[in-house]
């Protein structure tokens, strides 16, 4: 029997536990999905926004791999930590794949971005996801009439499309209930998404992108004359699909009257963050941008013309690098362990047992899909070491290793006992089920399955 630990159960790490256990070349696989938390499913449950229930049902298709009796899944087992380094992890199984993503946002770098007020775009998607690592301080929506969230991503529209939704249309959501609470206590009014590329640069998909004109009771508006600076604007015949329908929405907002809705989300381009700007109060007041054009390279210039957003609220969403694992190498130009066809490197030769799939692999690129073929290729090559990797010598069931090692697992059985009390919860509060925000209450309702 090939023993297996996968690290991390977002969808990399499902992923590359279906492909080993669905092979023929080696029959008799058994692999242990290890995740941090006592939750299975990674960024599908906390970072998949609540009232896009079509991509969280993707969970059910995670679910069925994971109920695979060739599967186990082990949570709130932390890798990394002083219990169990990545070395002693080796020494329990014939292999392990390192599926931990990419968790660390990137900064702006610019004068103010830590003043009170302002916020990774990550902290509010954990906020309003129930992470139960995030900070519960309600991000002073109460006192927020505009916010700015800087980035041209799927992140950034989600957080903007969240800020901009009434309490009723996010009610019907799995979201907490503090967070759900503090949203319809919400004094947000203007929200501007802001761009320092053009249009035709924009890295949100065209289905996020429509959303954002559909949100009952909100105007979403477009500068035209800001467009027009996208040389690719006028004629976007020549762009990839993709990016051509992103223009051609954009452009359909730019053309539309105001519909006089009660909030208002504005998309702006080619500004760039230069200084997040401090209130009388010492908070987030506003953000000064400088104007920038098109450099005929594909990137953008200065202009030396500025203007200030008003602003109580930002959130930056850049795009994340990988967290270094300790016990692991690490590549902090890249944010990745370095790695041949998913074999670890350690002083560039590959590592007995030790593999990487997903965001730490690649860096953090693609859609959920894109971690399909990562994965195949990760376990393509451990299958292709088995015959070795089989050689070295394991005892007992991992199991009562990880107990042994001061840890406390929840199995699967304890999920389920999570999922039961986020219905019993909802049902409380007269919603469907409703996540449970907090490690206390998660590892409490993960032992009533014991």
């Amino acid at each position: 029997m090939l023993r297996v630990a996968v690290v991390g159960s977002g969808p990399s790490g499902v992923y590359t536990a279906q492909t080993l256990v669905q092979q023929r070349d080696v029959p008799d696989v058994r692999v242990d999905v290890l995740d941090r938390l006592p939750c299975p499913y990674g960024l599908v449950r906390y970072g998949v926004a609540p009232d896009h229930e079509k991509i969280k049902s993707l969970q059910g298709s995670l679910r069925t791999v994971l109920e695979d009796e060739r599967i186990r899944f082990l949570g709130n087992v932390e890798v990394g930590g002083a219990e169990l380094t990545p070395g002693r992890l080796l020494g329990m199984y014939h292999a392990v794949v390192y599926c931990v993503g990419a968790a660390r946002d990137r900064h702006l770098e610019i004068p103010g971005e830590e003043l009170p007020g302002s916020y990774a775009a990550t902290d509010f998607v954990s906020w309003y996801s129930a992470h139960p690592d995030a900070a519960d301080d309600g991000f002073g929506l109460g006192a927020v009439r505009s916010a700015v969230v800087i980035g041209a991503g799927n992140v950034a529209v989600d957080v903007t499309r969240i800020l901009a939704r009434g309490e009723a249309e996010l009610r019907i959501t799995d979201m907490p209930q503090p967070a759900l609470g503090e949203l319809a206590r919400s004094g947000v009014r203007e929200v501007a998404m802001v761009a320092r590329r053009g249009p035709s640069q924009g890295k949100f998909t065209t289905k996020e992108l429509r959303e954002l004109g559909t949100l009952p009771g909100v105007d979403t508006v477009v500068d035209a004359a800001e467009l027009a600076l996208d040389p690719d604007y006028a004629d976007p015949g020549a762009l990839p699909a993709a990016n051509r329908r992103n223009v051609e929405v954009l452009r359909g907002w730019a053309e539309a009257s105001p519909g006089g809705g009660s909030r208002r989300v504005a998309l702006r381009f080619y500004l760039r963050p230069v200084e997040v700007l401090a209130g009388s109060d010492g908070r987030v007041a506003g953000v000064r941008f400088e104007r920038t054009l098109p450099d005929g390279r594909g990137g953008v210039r200065g202009t030396g013309t500025y203007e200030e957003i008003e602003a109580q609220l930002v959130l930056r969403s850049v795009g994340y690098r990988g967290r270094e694992l300790p016990g692991l190498p690490f590549d902090a130009r890249t944010g990745t362990v370095p790695h041949a066809a998913g074999r670890v490197l350690r002083e560039g030769a590959p590592s007995p047992g030790e593999y990487v799939a997903g965001w730490i692999k690649r860096g953090p690129t693609g859609v959920i899909g894109t971690n399909r073929p990562c994965a195949k290729e990760t376990a393509g090559s451990l299958l292709a070491d088995a015959a070795e990797l089989a050689l070295r010598e394991v005892t007992g069931d991992p199991l009562d290793a990880l107990r042994a090692a001061g840890l406390r697992p929840v199995e699967w059985r304890g999920w389920l006992a999570i999922e039961r009390a986020e219905e019993d919860l909802g049902r409380s509060l007269g919603r469907r089920s409703v996540k449970i925000p907090d490690w206390g209450g998660l590892l409490g309702a993960a032992a009533e399955g014991r």
